[in-house]
């Protein structure tokens, strides 16, 4: 059975709005040490954390037995919200106190991980208020929200951002069914604003089958795009090179290891360049971890506390 194991991220009171914390004017230092060269050879590995119980700082715990460089090439902040602000009747990019920590202790939280050479992206996920990336009404209000994504980079120097299509439940509060201008306006406008970042597609929801407009195709505006079904193999739709695909998807601790092994061994084989995980968490999972290194990279994973 497939499963989609994505938790939400609950809303807190104490929690700032992106918007108001740009208001606020709060700065974050984004100097960073030069990351290393990897030698490394193989497809990018990519992590997704759920911060509302787990730590970024995991992610740069895993390392190659052979040569000692990081497993993971990409860790993914899962996740900020798009909320639909009924007064100004506006997309808003927010984040949950635990979000927010993770970016205002950027210092602690990302710096350590980029020093090492791991880019750090930020999931964006539909908060059930019926805003998503799909339904914005008009040029403008997609690139509104394009902006407050890369002011967000910006700001807490990220490396990019991840658009997941989930949760949106178009229509609430007055908000518009899924167009085909709305996605395409978007990634144009980010991919305008951020030439140089990362911009990812969980290859999900109405915004991941609206790619095309107005004789606009954005699928080469991404650097990836996954599969969204842990534990199976399913090929994103989009017109990109197999280098910049991820086919395979595992959770990490509960897909099983035959499983992730077969799934990283098939991502070899047929010449794919990235392998997706999700939900990994504070214990020692180096033997799961393993379970694709050795397929990926022809080394075991060793966990350092």
């Amino acid at each position: 059975m497939l499963t989609r194991v994505r938790s939400r991220m609950q809303v807190a009171a104490v929690a700032l709005s992106a918007a108001t914390a740009l208001a606020l004017g709060a700065t974050v230092s984004t100097h960073a040490t030069a990351a290393p060269a990897l030698a490394k050879n193989g497809p990018t590995s990519v992590a997704y954390v759920e911060v509302n119980n787990n730590s970024m700082l995991n992610v740069g715990k895993y390392t190659l037995a052979n040569g000692g460089d990081p497993v993971f090439d990409v860790a993914v902040i899962f996740a900020a919200n798009i909320n639909y602000d009924t007064s100004t009747k506006t997309a808003q990019l927010y984040f949950n106190e635990n979000v927010q920590r993770v970016l205002d202790n950027a210092a602690t939280q990302i710096r350590p991980l980029q020093q090492k050479g791991i880019k750090v992206v930020l999931s964006v996920l539909g908060n059930h208020q019926g805003a998503g990336f799909a339904n914005f009404p008009s040029q403008q209000t997609a690139s509104a929200f394009a902006k407050q994504l890369s002011d967000t980079v910006t700001r807490y120097g990220l490396d990019g951002i991840d658009f997941d299509d989930e949760y949106a439940e178009y229509g609430n509060n007055g908000t518009g069914q899924p167009n085909t201008s709305s996605f395409v306006h978007l990634v144009t406008a980010l991919r305008a604003n951020m030439p140089n970042k990362i911009i990812s597609l969980y290859n999900i929801g109405p915004a991941a089958s609206r790619l095309s407009y107005g004789g606009v195709n954005i699928s080469s505006k991404f650097d990836y795009a996954w599969n969204p079904y842990y534990g199976s193999w399913q090929v994103p739709a989009i017109g990109l090179p197999k280098s910049k695909l991820s086919p395979a998807a595992v959770e990490i601790g509960r897909t099983s290891q035959s499983t992730v092994t077969t799934l990283a061994r098939r991502t070899v084989s047929e010449g794919y360049g990235v392998f997706l995980t999700y939900n990994l968490n504070g214990a020692d999972r180096s033997t799961d971890i393993s379970a694709f290194t050795r397929e990926l990279y022809g080394s075991a994973a060793v966990y350092t506390p």
